[in-house]
């Protein structure tokens, strides 16, 4: 089986077109194996949404295409699971659209695939009508995909997680939704968008997902899976973040005697109470 590595050597002197969820957990990785590939000598155009949309000038080595999403203001601000499956209905004829005039545009630069985040179910689809290959990008760990398959039973919550030892399954954040049903859907999607790509990029690394449990669930996608994470390593994701970032924290840390302080990042979306903060921080 050839390695991603040889795959990119073939391919250097044409364009990649890659598809970035518009949240930022998802922006940051796919901004980040633009690029790796481009470091490697590809062409990269992305397509993106009105929704969240890039900074095109912080990238001038990349070409960026906009469509238009058709999010109303209520349904922008809605929870991420609806979210999701509003931008995965709205977005399939912009992004078939645009893809079509990019599939002519550079008859003279050949397109070797598109990137898309595979939470965008409708991408492989659409470069399916067009002959175009399909590398799906999945922006988390192995873990995760396992963990979408494993709710959360009330009389199970004292039982170990066997890959996540010693988390017990009352530790595992579930994703809260008041439309669970979609959620499932949206998931199914995912996994068989997955399962008929023609790869999978895995943001994460082998020595990560040596479980025996894990290594089963990556032998059910049977296609190539590239784990080259961590993107992080090869280039830093501040640029691409879509508020104003707080930077405030560090100088105080910095004035902290050398192991005595312990910094930790829920990301954007977390929301914790002053007790659940309390028993973090005391354990």
């Amino acid at each position: 089986m050839e390695t991603l590595e040889s795959l990119m050597q073939q391919r250097k002197g044409i364009r990649v077109i890659l598809f970035p969820l518009p949240l930022q957990g998802h922006i940051n990785p796919m901004i980040q194996l633009a690029n790796i590939l481009y470091s490697k000598g590809f062409s990269i155009s992305v397509i993106h949404t009105n929704f969240n949309s890039l900074n095109s000038s912080k990238y001038p080595h990349f070409t960026f295409n906009s469509i238009p999403d058709g999010l109303l203001e209520s349904e922008a601000s809605t929870e991420d699971a609806i979210l999701l499956s509003i931008l995965n209905f709205k977005c399939a004829e912009p992004f078939r659209n645009c893809l079509a005039k990019l599939f002519l545009d550079v008859l003279e630069e050949p397109i070797a695939c598109l990137i898309p985040d595979v939470v965008c179910c409708f991408a492989k689809p659409v470069a399916e009508g067009l002959e175009l290959p399909t590398i799906v990008l999945r922006t988390t760990s192995k873990v995760c995909i396992f963990m979408a398959f494993s709710p959360v039973l009330a009389c199970r919550l004292e039982e170990p997680v066997q890959v996540l030892q010693p988390l017990k399954v009352k530790d595992i954040p579930e994703i809260k939704t008041s439309k669970p049903e979609g959620l499932h859907e949206l998931i199914n999607r995912m996994v068989k968008q997955a399962k008929a790509s023609s790869g999978i990029i895995w943001n994460s690394f082998e020595e990560l997902e040596q479980d025996d449990e894990l290594t089963t669930l990556g032998k059910d996608f049977p296609v190539p899976i590239f784990p080259i994470g961590p993107f992080h390593q090869y280039f830093p994701a501040s640029s691409s973040s879509l508020l104003t970032q707080d930077q405030s924290c560090i100088s105080w840390l910095d004035t902290q005697v050398p192991n005595s302080a312990l910094y930790v990042s829920f990301g954007i979306i977390a929301a914790i109470n002053e007790a659940e903060f309390q028993e973090i921080a005391w354990g």
